[in-house]
């Protein structure tokens, strides 16, 4: 089974659940139209189903070879990123300057799910790439613009973000890799990164390493951090002391390479600051944001992927002369695999819109606002999208029964490939720290309060539809509002502390669940009133009554569990 690219849905949540609509009437976007818009993701997802998707198992088979310092990538998989990157996908929310097409990077962001369901392990290597340029454009001297940006843009050159050490792990703080002055303006890179997405391949002539290491003078912990871009290949044409030690053999995305880099072999690698000395972080915080989301689209693409299959392969199973599908305990498993879906697509959306109108608004204070909105998404977009992403592709497993357990049927592909999104761009856990200790307390708080009552007003429209086939849409949606609500207060009383931390991951689902919940039935509501919201109508009610309901025992687990958790030493050394 492959992948088709759904379009029409894309279209509709970009539009309707995302709010591009409305920006799109405020002129937030210049002259651009629906017409565009929608010509641009029927393309982007015409190369997704016809070029990247039938190489998907192809690059699981083959993987990435690696041999003598260098990776070689499955087969069509150069001729795919080619055509590509001379398509301008790379560069698609990139700025003009620097050859871009400077789209919305929510349209983006819709285009970069639907790559990663032609294929996760290709879409991941040009979302870094799009991070980089992102962090040079903004904090890189005229000179790097000029001699790199370009060619990221294009696609002609591919960069990496490496942050990864062995001792470190998520600890960035605790880096050891170093940067020497050199006397003449640039630096030379010592040390040796792990876990470095296409740090090695066959793609482009050149990769453009984008380097956290630390000065001798530098602060301890992350303020003491650096960037450096790290050419491969020196304007020269000379090699740089750079090079792939190894590739790691993993569970799922086979045709990425994940490699092992080492810096200084000879000496030291050239490298070239970002920003300023000693507040790498920030520069590096642009590119891991765009990754972030980037990531979250990733669980969204997958999960969309698995739900394809199963819902195809249940249509076609016959078991005592029914199809599987007529099954309620199957209907159960694909609705939520569809629903789930659905609203962790809307969040990521919704995310890649705000981030819009944090660049483009037209006044100061509507891009804080703006900034503020999309500080808080992202670690949901995040973390819930990649959640969601792995318990679908789970179920889409139980739905082949037997057969999702055999390799040749590709529902095991998307359950390997799905796992490592949790993991990579800061894991799950960390997006949830971050979200109950930097975002919700944002304003005071009131960052998250206006973001609640915007919720409740989509309740409020469901309730006023009257509409009966909603069923308990409004009531129970209206209830996990107020868990999240309560939760949220709770959240704000407290000083960070083991109780908070407790809480995050449990608050961080009951947020995504709320919010999620709230933008599928902003869908159906606007399908409604076209009067073809039949379906979409259906399925939020099916989150609702059956998703968001767990609300109230996920808000308990936020404000009572942290006793059980923190108390619970003996269990351990049990």
């Amino acid at each position: 089974m492959t992948y088709h690219a759904p379009v029409a849905d894309i279209a509709f949540a970009l539009k309707h659940a995302a709010g591009m609509k409305a920006a799109l009437a405020e002129g937030l976007y210049g002259d651009l139209d629906e017409e565009t818009v929608d010509s641009v993701l029927v393309e982007a997802g015409r190369f997704a189903s016809e070029v990247i998707a039938p190489l998907n198992r192809v690059g699981d088979k083959f993987g990435t070879p690696f041999k003598d310092g260098a990776v070689t990538t499955p087969p069509g998989w150069k001729e795919a990123y080619t055509a590509w990157a001379a398509a301008g996908w790379n560069g698609l929310a990139a700025p003009a300057e620097w050859g871009g097409q400077a789209l919305p990077l929510a349209l983006n962001a819709a285009c970069i799910e639907m790559w990663n369901s032609g294929s996760m392990a290709f879409g991941i290597g040009p979302a870094l790439t799009m991070a980089g340029v992102d962090a040079l454009a903004a904090y890189g001297t005229d000179e790097l613009k000029r001699q790199y940006l370009g060619k990221l843009v294009s696609g002609e050159w591919m960069g990496t973000m490496q942050l990864t050490e062995s001792q470190a792990g998520s600890d960035v703080g605790a880096l050891r890799s170093k940067a020497e002055r050199a006397g003449d303006g640039s630096y030379r890179i010592t040390g040796s990164k792990i876990f470095i997405t296409y740090g090695e391949h066959d793609l482009t002539s050149n990769i453009i390493h984008f380097v956290l290491a630390r000065l001798p003078d530098a602060p301890a912990g992350t303020k003491g951090i650096s960037l450096f871009l790290v050419p491969k290949v020196m304007p020269d044409g000379t090699r740089n002391d750079v090079r792939a030690h190894s590739i790691e053999h993993k569970m799922g995305i086979h045709a990425s390479p994940t490699c092992t880099m080492n810096y200084g072999d000879k000496g030291g690698a050239v490298g070239f600051l970002i920003g300023e000395e000693h507040k790498g972080m920030a520069c590096m915080f642009t590119m891991m944001n765009r990754a972030r989301l980037a990531v979250g689209l990733q669980g969204v693409a997958i999960a969309e992927l698995a739900t394809q299959q199963a819902m195809s392969y249940a249509r076609e199973r016959k078991q005592m002369g029914h199809s599987i599908v007529d099954y309620p305990d199957v209907k159960r498993m694909l609705l939520t695999m569809r629903a789930s879906t659905s609203a962790a697509r809307a969040i990521c959306y919704a995310t890649g819109v705000a981030l819009d109108r944090a660049h483009r608004g037209k006044s100061e204070a509507a891009r804080k606002a703006a900034h503020e909105r999309a500080s808080l998404l992202t670690p949901v977009a995040k973390a819930f999208s990649t959640d969601i992403g792995i318990e679908v592709a789970s179920l889409g497993v139980q739905v082949h029964g037997g057969m999702g357990f055999i390799e040749e049927t590709g529902a095991a592909q998307h359950y390997r490939d799905a796992r490592i999104a949790a993991i990579y761009e800061g894991t799950n856990g960390i997006q949830a720290i971050d979200l109950v200790t930097r975002k919700v307390p944002l304003e005071g708080g009131n960052t998250v309060r206006l973001y609640l009552g915007e919720l409740r007003e989509i309740v409020k429209a469901v309730q006023a539809s009257n509409a009966p086939a909603f069923g308990e849409t409004a009531t129970r949606l209206g209830e996990a509002i107020d868990s999240l609500e309560r939760a949220t207060q709770w959240l704000l009383a407290q000083k960070t502390s083991d109780t908070t931390l407790a809480g995050a991951t449990p608050y961080l689902r009951l947020f995504g669940t709320a919010a999620g919940g709230c933008m599928l039935a902003e869908q159906a509501l606007t399908a409604l009133r076209a009067g073809d919201g039949a379906a979409r109508t259906a399925l939020a009610r099916f989150f609702a009554e059956n998703l968001a309901v767990q609300a109230s025992g996920i808000e308990r687990s936020v404000t009572e569990g942290a006793e059980s958790i923190n108390n619970a030493q003996a269990a351990l050394d049990a």
